[in-house]
């Protein structure tokens, strides 16, 4: 076997999980170092024990696009566009940043000035109408480059249709153009819709430079220290993609972070004998929800990572809500209690933090009722009095409202889990899926915290507790595949489009990936491709999803796939109107030697009860038993109310509940109703 690390950058630690050629496991979290994360990647790799000349593959997950995007902290990109189409990445789709009242901003990617017109045009059906000025385009290229732009975006109005005039545009551009920042729209998303397609390209060629100097950073601190084998990079939608070919496609990697979970994830059910499960990882300031059916993740194309800004891009469906252990709790002008989406960050941090923190968070109330140990928690610079975290309850919460210290942290609980119960049902019960059908699969340092309430809340039977909950976006690095997705547009009748065409299209669509797939020959030990539809009925606005089985279904067959999602989703048959075929997709995933996760954590030597405190659970204090989870055996019961604790999370089981470790090491929760 080889050496094989996966690293995943956080927004306050960076984790390790190393498979050592005999198949054990080594570990580090080290803190993020966020000027330059390639520090943070290689602190890791020495606290594990390791040395970069040894390892032969890194997988790695980074936050560089994501938070480039969110901070605004981009490259100056210049846009050419169609003669008159010049405000459509401002213009939108008629939303407001605020759902009430009239209030709010909005800054588009490319400023005004740097977006430029030139004369061509493309009819919806790829026909030519009006040729391109060739002669305007290499004036405003040298325009745009003049005017200190460090990437170039090239989005034409129906080139999804007819990529002929972007293609020749291109060729100018980047025969004048410095660098080899330069994206086509059609490249990146052949697909229908201008404005999501042209504000995904803008996204990705404003996180194009920032994420190749990133990279470029970290392969040369890896090979000056020896490091001379292949490094991958996750991408949003739980695939993984050669670090040389990554900056092309940059926007592709924005969001995953919370994917890598959710292959970890996929990776684990599948070892546990389950395929249904609803991802639950809450970490410091936000908490991430996806649904996994049939041991698939959820893919979904219409991503927003802020207002104004949607990538079309296939990525895992992945709700996040402002809720996380830094999530402030308070009372708003009305006098309610809210919590979050405001967070004190690892800085100040919560109060419990000693960092200069003064206002209640998550993280305090769970102090507060006895669900954490102050000795165990990680980040603490100054030791703070109990009786601190106390008084802030009482004089932001308790007080007002007219509760006691322990009411007011347990109304904080409840309030943040409300939060979190709604993103779950965004996933499942939204989408026609039964929770009840699923196990709650929970992760991240504060999930197993939450996870029973959760579960009981929305009626969900069962919680699994991975190995390492607090490492598991680094295990997902560690199991995920190759993957390259695929889209073209039709956008016509279902009845209107020959079985050839699409037959063709999805074959064209499954060569192209697995041309890029199978490059890597070290690494892919199979191929999986998968077909899929997007679909509406005509007249409608919003598309669905629908698997195709395979490359040559008639049009009937997919007529009836069609229905059927449909009915799957919304309880509703209208079989007298046809479908429109909008996009055919095709995934085409690269599957790299898997792994036993037993060795994640081995099996202790029994002597795992260490003691026991009281817990403040529904109104009143209960005495806990405390578990060391390192220590327990394989198929050992803990009754709740309990806390079994371990060096990257805490998991409270409430009364009633029970836990069971299965052979993966695996905390198996039956949760009471």
């Amino acid at each position: 076997m080889r050496r094989v690390a996966g690293v995943d950058v956080g927004g306050t630690f960076t984790d390790l999980l190393l498979q050592d050629a005999d198949g054990g496991m080594r570990l580090s979290k080290v803190p993020t170092t966020s000027p330059n994360q390639a520090d943070g990647v290689l602190a890791a790799i020495e606290a594990a024990g390791a040395d970069p000349a040894s390892l032969d593959l890194i997988i790695h997950g980074t936050t560089a696009t994501t938070n480039a995007v969110l901070e605004r902290k981009l490259a100056r990109v210049g846009l050419i566009t169609t003669l008159g189409f010049r405000d459509v990445l401002e213009l939108g789709r008629r939303t407001r940043p605020n759902s009430y009242g009239m209030t709010g901003s909005f800054e588009p990617l490319v400023p005004r000035e740097l977006r430029r017109e030139v004369a061509e045009r493309v009819d919806a059906r790829g026909q030519v109408v009006t040729s391109l000025d060739e002669d305007a385009v290499a004036r405003d290229v040298i325009a745009l480059r003049d005017a200190g732009c460090e990437a170039l975006v090239i989005h034409f109005l129906h080139a999804y249709a007819n990529p002929a005039h972007e293609k020749r545009a291109g060729e100018i551009a980047r025969a004048i153009w410095p660098n080899h920042y330069v994206t086509l729209g059609h490249e990146l998303l052949s697909e229908f819709r201008e404005y999501e397609r042209g504000t995904t390209a803008s996204v990705n060629a404003a996180v194009q430079p920032v994420l190749d100097r990133y990279l470029h950073r970290l392969q040369d601190q890896l090979a000056a220290r020896g490091h001379r084998r292949d490094l991958l990079v996750m991408n949003g939608n739980g695939g993984t993609v050669p670090a040389r070919l990554v900056a092309k496609e940059a926007a592709k990697t924005v969001m995953s972070g919370p994917a890598s979970g959710v292959m970890a994830a996929a990776a684990t059910l599948a070892q546990s004998e389950l395929s249904n499960a609803i991802t639950y990882d809450m970490g410091g300031t936000s908490t991430d929800v996806a649904l996994i059916a049939g041991g698939v993740p959820e893919v979904s194309a219409e991503l927003s990572i802020a207002y104004g800004l949607p990538i079309h891009l296939p990525m895992v469906d992945v709700r996040t809500v402002g809720a996380g252990g830094g999530s402030i709790a308070g009372l708003d002008r009305a006098g309610m209690l809210r919590v979050g989406p405001e967070s004190a960050g690892s800085a100040p941090g919560p109060i419990c933090y000693g960092r200069g923190g003064t206002r209640p968070t998550i993280t305090d109330a769970n102090l507060v009722l006895g669900r954490l140990d102050p000795a165990r928690l990680l980040a603490v610079r100054d030791a703070v009095p109990m009786e601190r975290i106390r008084d802030a309850f009482l004089r932001e919460v308790g007080e007002p409202l007219g509760l006691s210290v322990e009411q007011a942290a347990e109304a904080t609980i409840r309030l943040a889990n409300v939060h979190m119960t709604g993103a779950i049902r965004m996933v499942s019960l939204s989408k026609g899926h039964d929770p009840r059908d699923f196990v709650l699969f929970a992760f991240g340092g504060a999930g197993p915290l939450h996870a029973v309430a959760l579960a009981r809340e929305i009626g969900i039977p069962e919680v699994l507790v991975p190995a390492r909950p607090g490492l598991t976006n680094a295990l997902g690095c560690l199991v995920a595949d190759l993957r390259q997705d695929l889209v073209n547009t039709l956008n016509r009748g279902l009845d209107d489009i020959p079985e050839e065409e699409i037959a063709a299209t999805l074959a064209a669509q499954r060569e192209r990936g697995l041309a890029t797939v199978l490059a890597e020959k070290g690494e892919v030990e199979d191929a999986l491709v998968l077909h899929s539809a997007e679909m509406q009925f005509r007249g409608q606005t919003h598309l669905i999803r629908v698997p195709l089985p395979h490359a040559a279904m008639t049009r009937a067959e997919i007529q009836a796939a069609f229905e059927a999602a449909y009915f799957a989703r919304f309880q509703i048959r209208m079989p007298e109107i046809r479908a429109v075929l909008v996009n055919l997709n095709t995934s085409v995933i690269g599957k790299r030697p898997g792994f036993s996760l037993a060795g994640l954590l081995p099996e202790g030597d029994g002597d795992a009860l260490v003691g026991e405190r009281p817990i403040y659970a529904d109104g009143a204090w209960h005495a806990a038993k405390i578990w060391q989870r390192e220590r327990l055996r394989r198929g050992t019961r803990i009754a709740g109310p309990a806390i079994i604790q371990q060096a990257d999370a805490t998991t409270v089981l409430e009364p009633g509940s029970e836990a069971v470790v299965d052979v993966l090491g695996n905390l198996r929760i039956k949760v009471r109703a």
